[in-house]
């Protein structure tokens, strides 16, 4: 009788060992989402700013000829 009780107390912990894992994971997935939108707003502001800067040197450009 030990030893079914052990192994059903050993595939409880098991399955409790992989939730608390499960939800580790789904935090981290959640805060790199987060991230990659972060780092997603930061490119376009730069891209924006690139194109403005890009646009004010070609009219320089054009005002040396």
């Amino acid at each position: 009788m030990f030893w079914p009780m052990l192994a059903i107390a050993l595939g409880f912990l098991g399955i409790a060992v992989l939730g608390v894992l499960a939800v580790k994971v789904f935090i981290e997935v959640q805060r790199l989402g987060r991230q990659v939108a972060h780092t997603t707003q930061r490119i376009s502001q730069a891209a924006e700013d690139l194109e403005t800067a890009t646009a004010g040197l070609a009219r320089t450009g054009d005002s040396l000829r």
